[in-house]
């Protein structure tokens, strides 16, 4: 059975396949969709309002997410851009004061409220795209006049508000205050205290806006119990000592974030974080929760370097970061190295740390330590055990002192003589550091200064080594991408008539990376008569180096070196090396992979013509 189709249904499918087939036939060239389209903001003269303007746009931001020739967009979301811009662009006029402003957008010279602009659009050629322009009217800026504070608050906390009649009267500002008068609050001990901005009351023939702050301090609140969360292996009651938050103390944002500081100081926490209770306790306290994330317990690491003097170092470390449940660390550590032209056989270096937080003090570290190594390098063979212990203590923001007695017993053969050494050292170490990274450093400055007594066992007498070192870095740009890295050395053996009667190990030598780049490893100083290196007591080296990252990832730098060691009680001239090069860095999540060359620009006897470096982080 064949029904009938209405009249009008008939008309309708009529006019649809006539339409098809006109967009069928439609000539290239014609009507775009998506249609193409420039657009330009016109001046404000308010730089600081026009680059705010040009960045909440979506016309702009959209446009040039589409590259050089801009995102083609459907017409009637073209309009819809432009409407949404109209309202963030009052809103950006208000923000900044411009409370009686005007915005008025054109598209091919028609406002939004042009009646047929959708139609006009969707008939618009590709070519040339249609423009889109922005002018403003912004009026005149308007400005702070009466500021009130109601409700309860202490005497002087309208002195925290800092915000004065006659100031433009930015949004920004007025936010502002009010977070400066609540912060000021909460630092005296008000830790429920709430301050709620009240609609302003604007002025348009005075051109002024009155703004009102409601406070409600409350009262002075102290700390009550504090709970740890996520803290599993780790003892709580140490956690407790090791903070400075107490119960009973009073509230205060800073003493919370100090004691969050702490515990994100221990190795054993990759997350930390301090949250007040959102209410009283039936005392009257205000409850704190430390949240804490536990990084793995046991870490394994592997590294490796390479240096055409030192050959190839292979590295690999196991780690227990909370050993007998009060954060205590041991890290047993090893390295081979073998290849270089500076090595004769392949050597080995191996540790056990052990690390213990707040040993019988607040912050102060008790490190033991236990290590063997071999190492036959050409100025001499050594093979020796060495024991440790130290306490490690900061003493000021950024200032570590550490201190401390070692031993060593080694077996050294130089020149072909063999001798045993029995050393006792009482090492003291100062050292300042507040640079940014440790791989990568962009700003700031290193410093040390290292006292080491020593005194032979068996009779070599006894001289203590002066070391001064530091490094500083010159953040050119203001974003780290342009950096002037400065590095310097001075040390010297006191209570040494000779190099010689010094071990061979307790003597300096320079050349490599440490020192002179472009030089073979401690072929810098005072030699034997067959041109080994025989070491000395006195050692200045100082680095010049220009790093510049380009592209996204990678980087380049260019260096130059400088270095001498003189030796006490020896007619021989003082000689210095320079060294010149240039690197190549891969910037990646743990630190540039860096590659490096180097030349000496002065040819020393057996330092060898080139040197090649390659490592994880910066050189210093």
């Amino acid at each position: 059975m064949v029904r009938a189709c209405p009249a009008g249904r008939i008309v309708r499918r009529l006019v649809l396949v006539a339409a098809l087939g006109a967009a069928i036939c439609a000539p290239a060239g014609r009507a775009a969709s998506p249609q193409p389209y420039t657009v330009r903001l016109g001046p404000t003269g308010d730089p600081a309002l026009q680059a705010a303007l040009a960045g909440i746009s979506q016309l702009v931001a959209l446009r040039q997410a589409g590259g050089h020739q801009g995102a083609p967009v459907a017409p009637f979301a073209l309009l819809l851009r432009a409407r949404q811009d109209r309202g963030r662009f009052l809103a950006a006029l208000h923000s900044f004061g411009y409370y009686q402003g005007k915005v008025t957008i054109r598209i091919d010279g028609r406002t939004l409220e042009s009646p047929g602009l959708l139609t006009r659009l969707e008939a618009a050629p590709a070519k040339p795209p249609v423009p889109v322009t922005v002018t403003f009217a912004p009026g005149p800026r308007f400005h702070i006049g009466r500021v009130r504070l109601t409700g309860t608050m202490p005497e002087g906390a309208r002195s925290a508000l800092g915000l004065k009649p006659g100031a433009p009267a930015r949004a920004g500002a007025v936010l502002a205050a009010r977070d400066r008068l609540l912060a000021a609050l909460r630092k005296d001990g008000y830790a429920l205290a709430k301050v709620t901005l009240e609609p302003a009351v604007l002025h348009p023939d005075t051109h002024l806006m009155d703004v009102v702050y409601a406070v409600d301090s409350g009262r002075v609140i102290s700390i009550g119990p504090i709970s740890f969360a996520g803290s599993k292996g780790v003892n709580p009651a140490f956690l407790r000592r090791r903070m400075t938050l107490h119960e009973g103390q009073r509230f205060s944002p800073a003493a919370l974030a100090s004691a969050r500081a702490s515990l994100l100081d221990l190795p054993i926490f990759s997350y930390v974080q301090a949250v007040p209770a959102a209410s009283l306790d039936q005392q009257g306290r205000l409850p704190v929760t430390f949240r804490l994330a536990e990084r793995p317990r046991h870490a394994v690491d592997l590294g490796a370097d390479y240096s055409t003097d030192l050959g190839v170092g292979l590295t690999a470390g196991w780690h227990d970061r909370n050993l007998f449940g009060n954060a205590e660390q041991l890290d047993l550590t090893g390295a081979f190295q073998a290849g270089g032209n500076a090595v004769l056989q392949p050597g080995y270096k191996t540790a056990a740390t052990y690390r213990e937080p707040d040993w019988h003090a607040r912050g102060q570290t008790l490190v033991l330590q236990l290590g063997a190594l071999h190492q036959s390098l050409i100025p001499y063979t050594q093979t020796a055990v060495t024991e440790a212990a130290r306490l490690e203590r900061p003493i000021a923001p950024h200032w570590t002192l550490s201190y401390g007695v070692a031993g060593e017993q080694e077996t050294i053969i130089q020149e072909g003589v063999s001798r045993v050494y029995y050393l006792l050292r009482l090492p003291v170490r100062l050292s300042y550091d507040n640079t940014n990274s440790k791989l990568n450093p962009t700003r700031g400055l290193r410093g040390a200064l290292t006292l080491t007594p020593t005194q032979s066992l068996l009779g070599h007498g006894g001289f203590v080594i002066a070391e001064l070192s530091g490094a500083s870095y010159l953040d050119l740009e203001g974003s780290g991408r342009g950096v002037l890295a400065l590095r310097g050395l001075a040390g010297e053996v006191l209570g040494a008539s000779s190099p010689f009667s010094l071990p061979p190990d307790q003597r300096f030598y320079a050349g490599g990376s440490t020192t002179v780049r472009g030089y073979r490893f401690q072929s810098l100083g005072p030699q034997f008569a067959d041109g080994t290196p025989s070491g000395g007591t006195e050692i200045a080296a100082g680095t010049i180096e220009f790093r510049q990252r380009v592209l996204k990832n990678w980087g380049f730098s260019v260096f130059t070196d400088a270095g001498e060691v003189a030796a006490a009680g020896t007619p021989a001239p003082v000689e210095y090396g320079v060294g010149v090069g240039a690197g190549l860095q891969y910037y990646t999540s743990i630190g540039p992979i860096r590659a490096e060359f180097a030349v000496p620009a002065i040819r020393r006897p057996n330092s060898g013509a080139f040197q090649i470096y390659i490592g994880i982080g910066q050189a210093f």
